[in-house]
């Protein structure tokens, strides 16, 4: 069976810029570009077909529904028997000028930002094929929001023995904290997009920690990455990098090569690893 990669969010900004950057880096096989809307997708698909991206098809994904996820499993089993690549991008913020409550954004933001995440991989994890590369798009807020969190709460983010279990009920703490406006009180930053992606952060190093102790053998790659600041809708355009750019570390980790023990379990960012 022919390799295969999935890309989420992948329909505009940094998440197209990753399908086509791997189609560049002459990824030998399908990719995925996936994405909520349908006809965005398969727009984007156009596009890139057009400027010479053959192997680049659509498959719908809501990262916020786990049936989704589910059905796109099946999909990849049924095609393809497994998956070689996996970019989990998919994400969002709130602007700055947004008038919703804390409480709403940090819940919003914590859905798509962790909770997709989470759901993507529960479901696309376990047909990994040996040597697969895995790259969940955090931030480089995440490490600031982390700094801005109380001792015990920083703590708590560092412990290398911390459960996926322990970590969801923190990021359901933080929710519940900011809607009842307790969070900063709690020790909390006050940035639900930094939380959601310190959450992202510590998910990736729990992952590759797993991997390395049911899969040990399999040469599975996973790690965090930051694609810096990045003129996009989300970001707006006095960002510093263009999509291209910020695609350049989700791509690296994606191909780094048959055989390489390292980097796993790491927030990487310009394809460089970063202290926690």
């Amino acid at each position: 069976m022919s390799k295969v990669a999935v890309v989420t969010g992948a329909n505009k900004g940094i998440g197209l810029a990753i399908v086509k950057g791997l189609c560049k880096a002459g990824f030998k096989g399908d990719i995925l570009l996936t994405a909520r809307n349908e006809k965005l997708g398969q727009e984007a698909v156009a596009g890139l077909q057009a400027e010479g991206c053959k192997n680049v098809i659509f498959h719908q994904l809501d990262v916020c529904d786990q049936g989704s996820s589910l059905k796109l499993k099946k999909f990849l089993e049924e095609k393809y028997g497994g998956l070689d690549v996996l970019i989990n991008n998919a994400g969002m913020a709130f602007k700055q000028s947004a008038t919703e409550p804390f409480g709403e954004q940090a819940e919003v933001t914590m859905r798509t930002n962790f909770w997709g995440t989470l759901w993507v991989c529960h479901a696309l994890l376990p047909i990994l094929r040996p040597n697969a590369r895995v790259a969940n798009v955090s931030s480089f807020v995440s490490k600031k929001s982390l700094d801005q969190c109380n001792p015990e709460l920083q703590a708590k983010f560092r412990n290398k023995d911390l459960s996926e279990e322990e970590l969801c009920l923190l990021m359901g703490e933080f929710v519940h904290a900011a809607q009842t406006g307790d969070h900063t009180a709690q020790g909390w930053p006050n940035s639900a997009y930094g939380t959601t992606k310190i959450g992202a952060t510590v998910l990736s190093k729990i992952q590759a920690r797993v991997l390395s102790e049911t899969r040990p053998g399999d040469g599975i790659l996973l790690n965090a990455c930051c694609p810096g600041w990045v003129r996009t809708d989300m970001a707006g355009q006095n960002a510093t990098k263009s999509p291209e750019e910020g695609a350049e570390t989700p791509v690296y980790l994606a191909m780094l090569p048959e055989g390489a023990k390292e980097p796993h379990g790491q927030l990487v960012w310009d394809k460089t690893v970063q202290e926690w």
